[in-house]
């Protein structure tokens, strides 16, 4: 852990040049007093550390110094395709790692390389969760994420949409963050060969199911090493299940009117609605756009609408539209009532 610590002071020191004690300290999340003891290590070691005292001060390398120093570990290489997600890669329990590839990436280009790959991190931030919503809490994600690199079936206490808790075996094959949730894509573990004669002629990515990590109450890894399927694709895999289940899902379709600001409404806030239909909308000449909304259900579709009060009028279906005027009748007489 120690050694780890050092190579990051140095390869700090040696990607950003001056840093003071304190600056040092809070990236490598140790006290000021460490990095005094770390710094005489390393001075001891050959490394040339200089100090620069008073106003502007800190610690910097002899001009001309470089360290090779900078092969990945193992976790480290892992880390890199979530060098843009810096939250997803906590949750899986790779931040550390991902801070220490950067580090290790950063010292091996050339100068003005590193200068450019700076500049494009100072400029550029992914925040994947959606607005006014909380990351789904993931305990067992890192312990999931551990068997899908190493190709392990586990066994899950799994709690389902309708609220049924179950048991599965399961084989996880991918890992997908979504608007801040996270899902994970498994097939059923066979563990006797007539186990899946019913699945026998069935293509190998038609047997993965989709399931939301959030969900999962208990998992154990059993150790036991599984063989991916031959030419599963888990980008291809995840957006057919999207697709399958937008559509699904979204089965009510409802043709409505938007004011300008009901259009932006519906685009940034709701999360039931597949706003799709709103893409290329043309102005009418009454100011509002005609679309066509898909939503789950009449029940949903009345609890979406209705936060957008006059900025959108539905025009059907009529269930739809009867059902929306009688809760706006039902709401006027409620303040109706207080008002008198």
């Amino acid at each position: 852990m120690r050694a780890s610590r050092l190579l990051s002071l140095l390869l700090l020191l040696q990607n950003r040049g001056r840093m003071t004690a304190a600056r040092l300290a809070e990236e490598l999340e140790v006290s000021e007093r460490t990095i005094y003891r770390d710094v005489e290590s390393l001075n001891a070691a050959g490394v040339p550390i200089y100090a620069d005292r008073g106003t502007g001060g800190g610690y910097s390398l002899m001009e001309g110094y470089r360290t090779r120093l900078t092969g990945l570990t193992e976790g480290q290489a892992e880390s890199l395709f979530l060098t843009g997600v810096p939250g997803a890669a906590a949750e899986l329990g790779l931040g550390a790692e991902m801070a220490a590839a950067n580090l290790k990436l950063l010292a091996a280009l050339p100068e003005e390389m590193r200068e450019r790959a700076e500049r494009v991190r100072s400029r550029f931030h992914l925040d994947a969760p959606a607005w006014w919503q909380d990351p789904d809490p993931v305990p067992h994600l890192s312990a999931l994420a551990t068997a899908v690199w190493a190709e392990h079936t586990v066994e899950v206490a799994y709690r389902r949409y309708d609220g049924r808790h179950v048991r599965r075996t399961l084989d996880p094959l991918g890992l997908v963050l979504k608007a801040g949730s996270w899902y994970f894509l498994a097939r059923p573990h066979a563990a006797r060969p007539e186990c899946t004669r019913a699945d026998s002629d069935r293509p190998p990515t038609r047997q993965v199911r989709t399931f939301r990590v959030t969900r999962i109450e208990e998992l154990a890894d059993t150790g036991v090493v599984f063989q991916r399927p031959e030419g599963f694709d888990l980008a291809e895999q995840w957006a057919i299940w999207s697709r399958d289940f937008e559509e699904s899902r979204h089965s009510l379709r409802a043709r409505v009117l938007l004011t300008p600001r009901g259009l932006e409404l519906v685009r940034a806030l709701s999360s039931a609605i597949t706003a799709a239909g709103t893409c290329g909308a043309e102005l009418g000449e009454d100011g509002r756009y005609k679309v066509e909304l898909r939503v789950e259900s009449v029940e949903v579709a009345v609890s979406e609408f209705v936060r957008y009060g006059p900025e959108i009028e539905v025009l059907g279906p009529p269930e739809l539209r009867a059902r929306l005027a009688e809760f706006a009748r039902a709401t006027a007489a409620v303040y109706e009532e207080t008002a008198t």
